[in-house]
């Protein structure tokens, strides 16, 4: 049962209030984007003479909030698909935007808003000189770019976008917090589950995409563009060779294991975020 402050702002949110921002406003995802890009290049360069900050504390209470999140959200999120799948189909679960009204309106505006936030994970990678690597901020910036993008648009395939990325968080935030801890010695079974929990999610992604551009082109009315697709593809595509590059280097070539231990911690981080995912 939904808290009670959580049930009010469930039944009295604004949709359509929040769909004119995002249609006035969602190119702020290019600032954030940019601001993002620049600072944690700068922050590398100033840390570089400097020791590292361990923040172990500061850790755990930041992953520990963004795993509570993501569960909430990935409960709603997972219950609404199911509902919806039982009464209305697979055609309409992918095809009719529905999700953005109501209490899963809220659940989806709250979603999308979370990507900026989420830049935060990179600053701890940086303040304790990690190893920043492409996947991480490529990551980071195109998942803001089309999660803002896609808000804007509406689009109805956002529905399985967000079920999986919200899912894929809650598991990895969840274990990013109870690494960061100390407490729990997590084996490194649970590191593989998650890679392939995140090579799975791209795998969704392009199925719904490629499922919605057949339907465009047959002429049967789907929520969704061609250049939202054609964006979408390109973005899911290039995570699941990225992530499945990091997946070979990290668990299925030799190496010294305390390096593919690093590369796994640093690699991870950069996840979220399809995650829109």
């Amino acid at each position: 049962m939904a808290l009670p402050w959580i049930k009010h702002l469930e039944e009295n949110f604004d949709s359509d209030k929040q769909h004119v921002w995002f249609l006035k406003n969602w190119w702020l995802a290019f600032i954030f984007s940019t601001i993002y890009f620049v600072g944690v290049f700068v922050g590398r360069a100033w840390m570089e003479n400097r020791p590292k900050f361990e923040l172990r504390r500061a850790l755990t209470a930041w992953s520990g909030g963004l795993a509570v999140f993501s569960i909430a959200g990935a409960i709603i999120t997972i219950r609404e698909l199911v509902d919806y799948l039982s009464h209305d189909g697979w055609h309409s679960s992918v095809c009719d935007a529905t999700i953005f009204d109501g209490r899963i309106g809220l659940w989806t505006w709250l979603f999308i808003l979370s990507k900026v936030p989420e830049l935060g994970d990179t600053v701890f990678i940086v303040l304790r000189k990690q190893k920043l690597m492409f996947l991480h901020w490529y990551h980071h910036i195109t998942v803001l770019l089309y999660a803002w993008y896609s808000y804007r648009d509406q689009i109805a395939p956002a529905r399985y976008f967000i079920v999986a990325n919200f899912t894929v968080h809650a598991v990895m935030y969840s274990y990013y917090a109870l690494r960061a801890s100390g407490f729990v010695k997590i084996p490194r079974q649970v590191n593989i589950t998650i890679t392939l929990m995140q090579l799975f999610q791209m795998v969704i992604g392009c199925a719904v995409n490629v499922y919605a551009l057949f339907q465009l082109n047959a002429g049967r009315k789907c929520d969704t563009t061609y250049q939202n697709v054609a964006w979408s593809l390109v973005m899911y595509f290039s995570y699941f060779v990225l992530f499945a590059q990091f997946f070979y280097n990290a668990y299925i070539t030799m190496g010294p294991k305390k390096d593919v231990k690093n590369r796994h911690s640093n690699e991870m981080n950069g996840n979220h975020r399809v995650k829109m995912d």
